[in-house]
């Protein structure tokens, strides 16, 4: 099967501000073209003294490693011929990032500086950077530096976080891009387009670019409006497509997060950024990367007229979704937290792993290729088919299960930062590798034990049934 890039994730950003426990929050959908596209979720150790060519399987873009790597959580497509795709992770320097959101450049930007083919992609991104970086300004800085020497295969959005700071970066042609750090009080959605707005060149605190930015657009007449430097008016898109497969995403992720604003599901200017009209917890952006236009009229298991007018957040095609958290370290020293679903995240739970640890689970490394459900992804692929297949009867027991083990995951979460107050160093990483293990374990059993029952009630709902008449 021949790969491509995504094309088709779903972003949010949540600054510590915003959040319910102060913890930054980045996460995404990462959707494939495939209903499977297994992935695998490790720790890949830390290196020293290495002496390596990284050459991509997508474009042959060809990097020199350097010597000295972190230890970092990476989920790598399981069939690598096509690529690595890590997609994201945290570090052992608590730096994440997610790594990309598909974006798409006019063509009049892309005349004067098109893609460059064998350029970074999405494939290599996490790969080349999230190793290497101690802080999130330092990874748009890092990726900032390939892009200038090797230039950008693709228009990707890439998330980059630390306790302190969110940093949001658009690479939008071959050699140009902005960066924007999220407000600690605001939220982002972005969904397949360029989103960025007004940059502030007075203000590098804020806000990153690239070299030559502003004599480029200059130089070639691409700003159309009279003042300001507004990103996405003079990069982005405004198609047909945005309005049905793009903002819509973006509208109903407000939605959700400020319920009492009005908005055109189709509007070219929904904001970027957003203050939510409450608090934001881990529950809200689960909720978020889990919908599909809930309770309304565009929901695509609904079966109105509208029901399929809309691109939904969750497909069947996610492979991977993600909420990557680093709460204060004033409040807690167990550093990085991974919420993962796998599976269609409108019918799977987020599991909560940490990330000072030197592995996840064995059932989230094993993925062969056809379903074994010893595996964590092809046990998650099955529960989604089997609560679709009955979605009027399966959905509300589906709900509780989800609901129970949400409950769990935020007590164990507690508990674990509880027991882990005293330790440190290795102590502190061994005790937090056997949790996510405990942790794996638990969710595995819960998980298994509700596909069981969903099962036996199923037998019971075959349209191959017949009632005798007593009266025959």
């Amino acid at each position: 099967m021949k790969r491509h890039k995504h094309a088709a994730c779903t972003s949010i950003m949540v600054g510590k501000k915003a959040a319910q426990d102060g913890s930054n929050f980045i996460a995404r959908n990462e959707d494939n073209f495939v209903a499977n596209w297994p992935k695998r979720f490790f720790v890949q150790p830390a290196v020293q003294n290495r002496h390596e060519t990284y050459v991509s399987p997508y474009n042959k873009l060809t990097v020199e490693l350097p010597e000295k790597a972190y230890r970092y959580t990476s989920s790598p497509d399981t069939n690598q011929d096509e690529g690595w795709y890590e997609e994201d992770g945290i570090n052992e320097k608590n730096v994440g990032m997610s790594a990309t959101e598909s974006v798409f450049a006019n063509e009049l930007v892309l005349a004067y500086d098109p893609l460059i083919p064998e350029g970074v992609a999405e494939d290599s991104m996490t790969t080349l950077v999230l190793p290497y970086i101690d802080s999130a300004r330092q990874g748009v800085e890092y990726l900032g530096n390939l892009i200038e020497k090797y230039g950008s295969a693709e228009g990707n959005g890439v998330q980059f976080f630390d306790q302190d700071e969110i940093w949001y970066v658009e690479l939008a042609t071959g050699h140009h891009w902005v960066a924007i750090r999220i407000p600690d009080d605001s939220y982002a959605v972005a969904a397949n387009q360029i989103g960025i707005e007004e940059i502030d060149f007075n203000d590098p605190d804020n806000f990153m670019w690239s070299k030559g930015i502003q004599e480029f657009v200059a130089d070639n007449n691409l700003n159309p409006d009279f003042e300001g430097f507004n990103f996405r008016h003079i990069f982005g898109t405004d198609t047909k497509q945005d309005r049905h497969y793009n903002t819509p995403r973006v509208w109903y992720g407000q939605k959700m997060l400020n319920p009492s604003i009005e908005q055109d599901p189709e509007s070219s200017d929904l904001p970027f950024l957003r203050k939510p009209e409450k608090k934001i917890s881990v529950e809200d952006i689960q909720a978020v990367l889990a919908s599909h236009y809930n309770e309304t009229e565009f929901d695509p298991m609904g079966e109105g007229k509208n029901s399929k007018k809309y691109r939904a957040i969750s497909l069947s095609r996610t492979a991977n979704s993600h909420i990557l958290q680093l709460p204060k370290s004033s409040k807690t020293n167990v550093g990085g937290i991974e919420w993962k679903a796998l599976g269609i995240p409108s019918f799977s739970p987020y599991v909560p792993f940490f990330t000072n640890a030197s592995d996840i689970d064995e059932t989230y490394s094993y993925v062969p290729e056809k379903l074994d459900m010893k595996s964590a992804y092809w046990m998650y692929e099955t529960l989604a088919m089997i609560v679709e297949s009955h979605y009027t009867e399966f959905v509300e027991p589906n709900l509780d299960y989800q609901k129970k083990l949400a409950q769990w995951a935020r007590r164990k979460v507690f508990d674990v930062e509880v027991a882990a107050a005293s330790k440190s160093g290795e102590e502190l990483t061994r005790f937090l590798t056997e949790q996510n293990h405990l942790i794996a374990e638990h969710f595995n059993e819960a998980t298994k034990e509700h596909i069981a029952d969903l099962i036996t009630k199923g037998t019971e709902l075959s349209k191959l049934t017949f009632k005798m008449d007593p009266n025959l």
